[in-house]
């Protein structure tokens, strides 16, 4: 009997101190979510009438969306991959015996730790008409380019996802790396195998869950870079990189709801599906592990 009422005197003691994270969840996130998700359903954010799927056909049909859905389907396809290959380069050379690795680890991580306003103020500095890759490419003879109003912006924006994530990638692979047993390694050298095999047959194998959460992780931060991107070139930047956060962030100052929540229910919709079908390849290559 004791034991019973201790039971359910912990239960109770674990409602009331869950009860604040669900009150702020419900309220900071779910009500959010079903009150945007009413907004694509309707025609209008005050006495709407129900329109069914209308917003987004219409949203399908929306030449400035579709740029923007085709720009960050573009920069994701280029990024996130690009990511994965040089934090996982990174991690297996930090992963050897080198003189002054613990350094180097350091200085990867240090760009998550900077503020996003200070980072934007030197890639600034940096790209500026009148900044200083404009200045040495002067200094060669050749005239400036204004970077941001160019297709160049798109690389522009590229090299600063770069810079922001491929430390944090390269810690986390870094701890799957040395979550490997070095006797797999040591009985494939002993059958024969090649580096190139121990790489493809028991690195990408055994890092394939690291992997999985670097890719997400890495997908989920490509959508982030509107920050920069946003605080560099502002509300209308060059064509190439007008994403569809931008689409969005000008739908809000417009107050158009029905486009703002539709885009972000589609954009949702989209990294739901990848993720599904991600935890389907990694649990399948895990069965194939155990």
């Amino acid at each position: 009997m004791k034991t019973g009422k201790l039971k359910t005197n912990n239960g109770g003691l674990a409602w009331f101190f869950l009860g604040p994270s669900l009150l702020g969840f419900a309220l900071f996130y779910l009500l959010p979510f079903v009150t945007g998700f009413y907004y694509s359903l309707v025609d209008s954010p005050l006495n709407g009438t129900f329109v069914g799927l209308h917003n987004y056909g219409a949203l399908l049909k929306n030449p400035s969306f579709l740029a923007a859905l085709a720009n960050t389907a573009k920069f994701t396809l280029i990024c996130v991959p690009l990511n994965l290959m040089l934090s996982l380069g990174a991690a297996m050379l930090l992963n050897q015996k080198l003189p002054g690795r613990n350094l180097f680890r350091t200085i990867m991580i240090t760009p998550l730790v900077v503020p996003v306003a200070s980072v934007v103020l030197v890639w600034q500095a940096f790209f500026d008409l009148n900044g200083v890759l404009n200045s040495l490419i002067h200094a060669l003879g050749h005239p400036s380019v204004d970077w941001m109003k160019t297709n160049w912006s798109r690389m522009v924006v590229l090299v600063i996802y770069l810079w922001k994530n491929v430390g944090y990638s390269v810690i986390l692979f870094l701890a799957g790396l040395q979550n490997i047993p070095a006797e797999y390694y040591e009985a494939a050298r002993i059958d024969g195998a090649s580096p190139y095999q121990e790489f493809f047959r028991i690195t990408l194998v055994y890092l394939t869950p690291t992997t999985f959460f670097v890719f997400v992780i890495s997908m989920i931060n490509s959508f982030k870079v509107f920050r920069e991107t946003y605080l560099i070139s502002g509300d209308y930047p060059h064509n190439s990189i007008y994403m569809l956060q931008h689409y969005m962030n000008n739908m809000f100052m417009a107050l158009d709801y029905q486009k703002l929540t539709s885009a972000a229910f589609i954009m949702a919709a989209f990294i739901v599906a990848v993720v599904l079908l991600l935890f389907i390849v990694e649990r399948k290559i895990t069965n194939m592990i155990n």
